[in-house]
């Protein structure tokens, strides 16, 4: 009987273990939601209405700041549509996807121009919505979208036109001025930066220690990169070690033998100039040589390199071309023991503390100085890196005149971050103005830009009238950011614009900071050409794509494994752990 009992249990296992391991596969895998047509397109709307309705709060001068909390530290408060807009995301997969693409819309815009965000952001919302209306009529997607890329093609055309170029430091101050919602002191303060360093200068934003805003001007090449040594300093009690007239080393390896080094300082010593060593790294014995002849009367000082990889080999050769020196490197087949006098930089100053180096007025040639600062130029126009940019920038900043650090004050970190972003604004708005200049503002120029298109959608309709309705969403979406800003201003937005578009003169506009009706050209109401240019692409690209998707997918929620069933009870108590 005891035998029987055991065959029984034995053969129950198998079966057991079956059933225990069944919910895990019906659930291993998940499906896919799909959704077509209208209703596909009226979930993403749903999402695209929120984000814009939040983004939109804060377009003009009389805008409000979004409170957005954060993972770790106090709540980001600002007025930056794109920095709205990255912290937006929904529960509901359709609503997010809207919020998405839309997101992509700022985000590229901010990449492209540095500005004109939340202007793109209305604009996308305003054709996708009208687009969805159409669609739902019976229209064509496709024709639509033909005929919002004829009506685009067409404003561009007409911003061109009324374009003009950016001459006088006031009218940077006012651009930057608009671009930081209306505050004149940070329009002051970019005019003053870009006014020193020149159009093709840096000007980078960084927090300050104050209360109050700071901009402070570096002229000629600094890197952060400082001396070696202490020995090597001239003035013990400021810690910097200033040479005036010196020769310059530039070598791209790490120097660490003296041996190498002792037939170029005998020549140095001979000429009474002195040396500035810029290298990788000067170590061991190289160092402790050039620290020996320091004490004896050799004015000479090491620094390092800056930056690391391909990006120290470019600066090395930025440093060549002004200064007029050669690199020595295996590339270029130069060896130290064999370097000439004539095949050293020079300078007219350089400056090294601790921390960093400065030169001032290389004797490289102007002409090849002026060759490289191209080359630069037509890189930074070529990356698709936000960071290389960047760098490029800075690099061309230091050859072409200097560095302008503006620092942000404030009373406390939420104050400075949300001045900060539009000091960033500003910044970019006044480098897309001097790119290719400025029409009026307070959203004038896109408002008149529908006018223009009066004929084109008459004849479009005539031809294809599906085309001609695509061509008539972007007529009404062009008059949306004119209404929201005087929304924001606390008056009816269509009274505005029906106003403005009732008369002939395309630099009238509507000024929501003084509430009045001007001249914005001649009231300093300016915004950069490239700002509306790219906003209007970014954004009809974008919403026009989404009016013609018919179908979309998103994954289904998970769904999480159901429990195991309890082991059945058995002889003694259920089998337990002994048989399994």
């Amino acid at each position: 009987m005891y035998r029987v009992s055991q065959l029984v249990a034995r053969s129950a296992r198998p079966s057991l273990q079956t059933v225990r391991a069944t919910p895990n596969r019906l659930y291993a895998t998940n499906g896919k939601d799909i959704r077509f047509g209208y209703d596909a397109r009226g979930l993403m709307l749903r999402g695209v209405d929120k984000i814009a309705d939040a983004v939109q709060a804060t377009l003009g001068p009389r805008g409000r700041n979004v409170a957005i909390e954060q993972s770790w530290g106090a709540p980001k408060i600002t007025k930056d549509g794109v920095t709205v807009a990255k912290a937006i995301e929904f529960a509901d997969p359709y609503e997010n996807m809207g919020a998405q693409l839309i997101r992509n819309v700022a985000n590229k815009t901010n990449d492209v121009a540095g500005d004109g965000t939340t202007t793109a952001t209305v604009l996308a919302r305003a054709i996708y919505s009208e687009g969805c209306k159409s669609v739902a009529a019976g229209m064509n997607p496709m024709d639509l979208k033909r005929g919002i890329d004829l009506a685009v093609d067409h404003v561009l055309v007409f911003l061109q036109q009324h374009s003009k170029a950016i001459t006088t430091a006031e009218e940077v101050e006012q651009v930057a001025t608009i671009s930081a919602n209306g505050d004149v002191s940070v329009g002051r303060l970019i005019a003053r930066a870009m006014e020193k360093v020149g159009k093709n200068g840096v000007i980078t934003v960084e927090q300050g220690k104050s209360l109050h805003d700071e901009v402070d001007i570096t002229e000629g090449m600094k890197f952060d990169q400082g001396s070696l040594s202490r020995y090597f300093y001239t003035d013990a009690k400021t810690q910097t070690a200033v040479m005036e007239d010196p020769l310059i080393l530039l070598n791209e390896g790490k120097i660490s033998s003296a041996h190498s080094l002792l037939p170029l300082l005998e020549k140095v010593f001979k000429s009474g100039r002195r040396l500035l060593i810029v290298a990788e790294n000067v170590e061991g014995e190289a160092l402790s040589t050039l620290i020996l002849n320091s004490v004896r009367g050799l004015k000479v000082c090491a620094v390092k390199a800056p930056g690391f990889g391909d990006s120290r080999t470019n600066q090395l050769q930025d440093l060549a071309v002004l200064t007029g020196g050669q690199v020595v490197s295996g590339e270029t087949g130069l060896k130290l023991e064999d370097l000439e006098l004539d095949q050293l930089g020079t300078a007219k100053t350089v400056t090294v503390s601790k921390d960093d180096t400065l030169i001032v007025d290389g004797g490289g040639s102007k002409a090849e100085l002026r060759e490289r600062c191209e080359l630069i130029q037509s890189a930074i126009e070529k990356t698709t890196s936000d960071y290389d940019r960047t760098k490029l920038r800075e690099r061309l900043g230091k050859l072409s005149g200097g560095v302008a650090v503006v620092r942000v004050g404030g009373a406390s970190e939420v104050e400075v971050g949300e001045k900060r972003d539009r000091i960033d604004d500003a910044l970019n708005a006044t480098y897309a103005a001097v790119a290719e200049g400025i029409v009026p503002g307070g959203g004038c120029a896109l408002l008149y830009a529908s006018r223009s298109l009066e004929q084109l959608k008459n004849d479009t309709k005539a031809a294809n009238f599906d085309q001609g309705q695509g061509v008539q969403i972007v007529q009404d979406a062009l008059k949306v950011p004119c209404k929201t800003i005087a929304r924001n201003a606390g008056v009816e937005g269509s009274v505005v614009v029906e106003k403005l578009l009732d008369q002939p003169n395309l630099q009238l506009g509507y000024n929501a900071q003084s509430r009045q009706y001007v001249d914005m050209l001649k009231a300093g109401v300016l915004d950069p050409t490239k700002v509306v240019r790219t906003a209007l692409i970014d954004a009809a690209s974008v919403a026009s794509l989404m009016t013609t998707t018919e179908v979309v997918i998103t994954d289904l929620p998970k769904k999480e494994s159901a429990a195991a069933p309890p082991a059945p009870g058995g002889y003694g108590g259920g089998y337990g752990g002994d048989m399994f």
